[in-house]
């Protein structure tokens, strides 16, 4: 590549999050389909909606015009054109904490310019699903199953997922038993091997995070989900991806994880 060469790209991308840049500009972190997270410079996003309009909210699914110049580290966006936008649908405190999570997540977790299309097709998935969900009386509707479901993909494709079925201690074989985890250390454990800050996972839910493992989004979003089902696999999933993230994610604590 000449020094100085202008290469434009097209593609499909998650807005991540954005940021102030300068006077009027933003800085936004996108999840891009072909070529991973990138970051970019949106001039004069902060005054004029005519380019982005609504689609640099993040969460927002947009096909994504931007041009690179070799050496800088900042791309330069052109134009938006958003293909799904969360606001579409109401948005409550809970419903915006479990889009935040997702990008959250993102953002967190991806490295820069790192394609991986099973986590953007993944992400993609629960994004739109947080959508179509069915709100039901309890506090927080319709965001459990695709949070759960986003947390334990999310720890399997990274590789972070610990084996739940023997004593990471003792190798004692827990199939089908009550397991224990420590958000201060690795693997599960019987409960006589019980770490610093254990919890429990219950034997029930398991058997969910197998469920989940084979089973696609769509097949589980038919089923009535509320939030007391597998709360304590949740709470093991979120768990799992502060430790390896060495992060405190703060949209799960708006969502009383």
């Amino acid at each position: 590549m000449a020094e100085g060469r202008l290469i434009p790209h097209h593609g499909e991308a998650i807005v991540l999050r954005t940021w102030p840049f300068h006077e009027a500009d933003l800085l936004v972190s996108l999840f891009t389909r072909d070529r991973g997270k990138v970051k970019g410079v949106a001039r004069h996003a902060m005054k004029s909606r005519k380019r982005f309009g609504g689609a640099l909210e993040p969460a927002t699914h947009v096909r994504a015009h931007y041009t690179e110049r070799p050496l800088q580290d900042l791309v330069r966006l052109d134009q938006f054109e958003i293909l799904w936008s969360p606001l579409t649908a109401p948005i409550d405190t809970f419903r915006l904490a479990a889009l935040q999570l997702v990008t959250e997540v993102l953002e967190q977790a991806m490295p820069d310019q790192a394609a991986d299309d099973n986590i953007y097709r993944l992400s993609l998935a629960v994004l739109t699903s947080l959508q179509s969900t069915v709100p039901t009386p309890t506090p927080t509707p319709g965001i459990d199953l695709p949070i759960t479901y986003f947390c334990l993909w999310m720890n399997r494709l990274m590789g972070w997922m610990p084996a739940l079925g023997h004593c990471a201690a003792c190798g004692l074989d827990l199939r089908d038993q009550t397991v224990y985890w420590s958000p201060v250390a690795d693997g599960v454990t019987c409960h006589d091997d019980r770490r610093s800050q254990s919890r429990s996972l219950s034997a029930a839910s398991v058997a969910e995070s197998h469920r989940i493992a084979r089973t696609p989004l769509a097949d589980l979003l038919t089923e009535s989900w509320p939030p007391s089902r597998s709360a304590d696999l949740r709470a093991f999933a979120i768990a799992t991806l502060e430790r390896h993230l060495d992060h405190r994610l703060r949209s799960a604590s708006a969502l009383c994880v």
